[in-house]
C-alpha cells in the first residue's frame, strides 16, 4: 500500500513536469494524475477489475463518494491519504471533472451463468424480491441501469470483481453511507449466491449508448441518505 501511495505521487510529479518548454502545466487534468494512475485515462477504469470507472458518473455521486472516503465511511487507505486534506470545493471540482469525461466503455466480459442463476439475477434487477424486501435495481438505478441524476450511479460497465466486492463490503458493514443506508440494508437482505449472480449478470451486459443521464424518478422504492 505504501508503494502504491508513493507511486501515485511520483505520477503526479512526472505529469506536472511535462509542461511546454519545461514549464509545469497547472491544470485540473494534470493535478488529477493521482486519480488516473489507478482509475485509468479519463477515469475509464483500471485494468485489474478493482478500480472502478469514474468517467460519466453523476457528479453528486462522485462528490459524496469522495466525502465518504475522506470521512471514513468507505475504507481504502490510499484514497483517504489523498483526500484527507482536500477542501470541499476541490472535491466538487474533482467530481465535476470526471462526470464530464466521455471515455468509451470496453466490451463486457461474458460470464457463464446457469439458467437458474441468470433467471434469479434478472428477477432481482427487473422486479426485486418482495419476500426479502429487496427492490428492483431499475427502481433506483434507472431502466437502462446507467444511473440517474443527480446522485445515483450506473451498474453497467463495471467489472464483476468490483461489483462483487462492493456488495460484499456493504453486506459486511465495511462500506457505508449516510443513514438511511439503503444499499447496506439491501446487501444484507441478499443471499451470498444472489450477490454472485447479480455481479456476474450485470458485468456481462452491454452498455447502451446514452447521450445524457435521465433524472431520478419521482418515486423511488427506498429513501437513501446517499442520494439527497
Amino acid at each position: 500500500m505504501k508503494r502504491l501511495i508513493q507511486s501515485t505521487f511520483v505520477a503526479i510529479a512526472l505529469s506536472l513536469a511535462a509542461g511546454v518548454q519545461g514549464q509545469p502545466v497547472d491544470s485540473l487534468g494534470q493535478r488529477l494524475a493521482a486519480c488516473t494512475f489507478c482509475h485509468g485515462e479519463q477515469g475509464r477504469a483500471g485494468p485489474d477489475g478493482y478500480y472502478p470507472r469514474l468517467a460519466g458518473k453523476p457528479a453528486d455521486y462522485l462528490y459524496h463518494q469522495l466525502l465518504n472516503f475522506q470521512q471514513g465511511r468507505r475504507q481504502y487507505k490510499p484514497m483517504t491519504v489523498l483526500l484527507q486534506h482536500q477542501t470541499d470545493a476541490y472535491l466538487r471540482d474533482i467530481a465535476h471533472y470526471f462526470a464530464e469525461q466521455k471515455a468509451p466503455y470496453p466490451a463486457p466480459v461474458t460470464v457463464t451463468l446457469s439458467p437458474p442463476q441468470a433467471k434469479r439475477a434478472r428477477q432481482l434487477v427487473l422486479h426485486g424480491d418482495a419476500a426479502r424486501q429487496v427492490p428492483a435495481c431499475v427502481g433506483c438505478h434507472g431502466t437502462a441501469l446507467m444511473g440517474t441524476l443527480p446522485a445515483t450511479p450506473g451498474l453497467l460497465g463495471l467489472p464483476r470483481d468490483y461489483l462483487n466486492a462492493q456488495l460484499g463490503a456493504w453486506r459486511n458493514g465495511v462500506r457505508k453511507a449516510h443513514a438511511p443506508d439503503c444499499m447496506g440494508d439491501i446487501a444484507r437482505r441478499l443471499a451470498p449466491e444472489d450477490i454472485a449472480a447479480l455481479s456476474a449478470w450485470l458485468s456481462s451486459q452491454p452498455v447502451p449508448a446514452l447521450a445524457t443521464l435521465p433524472p431520478a424518478p419521482a418515486s423511488v422504492p427506498m429513501t437513501c441518505g446517499s442520494a439527497p
